[in-house]
């Protein structure tokens, strides 16, 4: 897949007027779960998205203010905040309200949840709280309830591989 397409299938998700109102959604999001997740996975799925997509993630996976002891942290075990906090940045960095930066937010990670490799996005999940798993595309959501349920492994969705140009 490649940028202009996951930008196009946010924009219809989410019903943004246009590309570049999608493409400051894909950013917010990916910026805010940069800081939300730990920062080698999200240079893992960063690899997995197209350029463009990938640079607002590792920009702020190398932006870790604070110490060294700080930014260890932060490396390993990412910044902890809830739905409210996620929202709260979404919102801040596209100027939307917390309600329209939720429903970006989720049309995102419909989009990013078809077009990741499974495992990965496992990975992603499972260090998210359970308020942000509410975002996931129901499909999940609802494999993920399961696990819960039973204390087994999530299920994956399908995936297309993302082009990194």
């Amino acid at each position: 897949m490649r940028y202009e397409e996951l930008t196009d299938q946010v924009r219809a998700r989410a019903g943004l007027p246009d590309r570049r109102s999608a493409e400051r959604a894909v950013q917010a999001t990916l910026e805010t779960l940069a800081e939300r997740i730990p920062g080698g996975l999200a240079d893992h799925l960063a690899a997995q998205l197209p350029v463009r997509a990938a640079e607002p993630m590792r920009r702020v996976a190398a932006s870790y203010p604070g110490s060294a002891e700080e930014r260890a942290y932060r490396r390993d075990h990412g910044e902890r905040f809830d739905l409210t906090g996620f929202a709260g940045r979404i919102a801040w960095r596209t100027e939307h309200t917390e309600e329209e930066a939720l429903r970006e937010a989720s049309a995102f990670f419909e989009v990013l949840d078809a077009a990741v490799d499974p495992e990965l996005m496992e990975k992603v999940y499972g260090v998210l709280p359970s308020d942000i798993r509410a975002l996931l595309p129901e499909a999940r959501a609802v494999l993920d309830d399961r696990a819960e349920e039973t204390g087994g492994d999530r299920g994956g969705a399908g995936s297309a591989d993302l082009e990194t140009q």
